[in-house]
Formats: structure tokens, C-alpha cells, sequence
């Protein structure tokens, strides 16, 4: 396809980074409504089937330079079918809820509602005990420019991150330039979604950035009834993982998290 890239940034760069963000599939606290931050099970058998499919549509993409991903539980299976084998990286990791961490989302409502009231009205209080937004914030700007400057001139550099709703949000507010609480104008994008920034790079240091797509999920959607056996891409997807098989369970729509930045 031909594109006339008169809208592109005015000196972004000779350097381009291309970031593909993958949440996590549903884990085992997603299906029980808990509270999650750093801790936690893996993921659920749908879950599993959400990963495989995601790999699936991965693998037809053009192949990235460095794959990345956090090194809990339910990122580390969801990234498991992916041919590639990611690097961890903490930075990757969720918002730490601390002490809600395992709870029931209602009881957090209940037992801090003083607290989620003014989360809600706008305060960046630590969740839980635990970071407030604008850490997780903070070390994903890091991370961010980590990679910048790795990019070699003259080039685009291709990442592939597995990671959680939390980091996936701060980026996309950090790359936007959005204010302080800008991730709240972002909702969660689901589990197994694909989000998509480029980044202009000059100098080893970002000087613009674009939103190429925000959590889609079309590759999640149950296949044709009319359809025979799966695509070679899934049936190999699903073997690297023990799900029974990519059309094992169909995806469910996501639900919203009560707790704000806990996902």
C-alpha cells in the first residue's frame, strides 16, 4: 500500500522504534475478580486458547528485532506459544497493588473505599501500599528510552513486549505526551489485545510519537462455523501450549476492573 506521510513529524528523527504491547491472556484471577498487581496465578484455559490464537497472528507479522516480556506468571504463559523466547523484564510488570494484591475486587471497594473514592476523583495514591501511577510510569518512560537509544541510525527497530493493562496504558500516555492522569482517558485494553506506537527517534532520544492501534482483538474472535480445521498458525500456536487446542473455548468479552490501574 502506498502512503504519503505528510502528516509525519517535522525532524522526528532518521531513527524509527516500533512497539507491538500484548496483555496478557485471562489469568486465573481475572475469571475469580481479584485483585492482581505483582502477584498471582497464571492463566485460565481460555486463557491459554487467547494466547495461542495471539501468537497466531503474531507470527504473521514482520519478525521483531527483540522480544520482551514481564516475568510474571500469566505474562510469562501467555508469551509460551510465541516462537521467540523473550527477554524478561521487570519493568514490564503491573502497577503493585501491595496489600490488595489476592483480594476480591468488591472487598477492595469495600474495605478501601476512602481510598478507591479518591483514586477515582483524581488522587495518585499508592495502591494498596503499594505504587502510585506515576512510578509505573516512570520506569516504563525508562524502559522506553532504554530502547531508543538502541535503535541504529538510519533504521527502524522492530520490539515485541508481553506485558499487562497497567504498563500498556503508561506508555501509550507517556508516548501521547499525555498529563500525569492520562492513562484515565485510556480504557483497559483487554486480555490478549494487541496495541501498537511508533516512535521517532533522533539522537538516541524520542522526539515524537504515533498510536498505530489501541487494544484490538480481532484475531480472538471464534472462527466461521462454516470453517474447517484450523490454520496451520494456530494448530502450531496451540501445541506449544496445554490447552486442549485454539478452538478449545471461545473468547469472552473482557470486563472492567473496579479497581483503577490493577490489571
Amino acid at each position: 500500500m502506498t502512503r504519503w506521510a505528510v502528516d509525519d513529524p517535522v525532524g522526528g528523527g532518521d531513527r524509527r522504534l516500533r512497539l507491538t504491547l500484548v496483555r496478557h491472556g485471562e489469568s486465573q484471577w481475572n475469571r475469580q475478580r481479584r485483585a492482581q498487581g505483582q502477584r498471582g496465578p497464571g492463566l485460565t484455559e481460555l486463557g491459554r486458547s487467547q494466547a495461542a490464537r495471539t501468537a497466531a497472528r503474531l507470527v504473521t507479522l514482520p519478525k521483531p528485532d527483540l522480544v520482551l516480556a514481564s516475568d510474571l506468571p500469566r505474562v510469562v504463559e501467555t508469551a509460551r506459544p510465541y516462537p521467540a523466547e523473550p527477554v524478561p523484564e521487570p519493568r514490564l510488570r503491573e502497577l503493585d497493588s501491595g496489600a490488595w494484591a489476592g483480594l476480591l475486587l468488591t472487598d477492595v471497594e469495600r474495605e478501601w473505599a476512602g481510598d478507591i473514592a479518591r483514586i477515582r476523583a483524581g488522587e495518585d495514591l499508592p495502591r494498596g501500599g503499594g505504587e502510585r501511577f506515576a512510578d509505573l510510569r516512570r520506569r516504563v518512560a525508562a524502559l522506553l528510552a532504554d530502547l531508543a537509544r538502541q535503535v541504529p541510525a538510519g533504521a527502524e527497530r522492530r520490539v515485541l513486549a508481553f506485558t499487562h493493562g497497567g504498563p500498556i496504558r503508561a506508555l501509550v500516555a507517556e508516548v501521547l505526551g499525555l498529563g500525569a492522569d492520562g492513562h484515565r482517558l485510556l480504557a483497559d485494553p483487554g486480555n490478549c489485545s494487541l496495541t501498537e506506537l511508533l516512535l521517532y527517534v533522533g539522537d538516541g532520544t524520542i522526539t515524537a510519537g504515533r498510536l498505530v492501534r489501541y487494544g484490538t482483538d480481532d484475531h480472538l474472535a471464534p472462527a466461521s462455523p462454516n470453517a474447517g480445521q484450523p490454520a496451520p498458525a494456530v494448530r502450531a500456536a496451540a501445541q506449544r501450549t496445554a490447552a486442549a487446542g485454539p478452538n478449545a473455548v471461545q473468547p469472552a468479552p473482557a470486563q472492567p476492573d473496579p479497581v483503577e490501574g490493577d490489571a
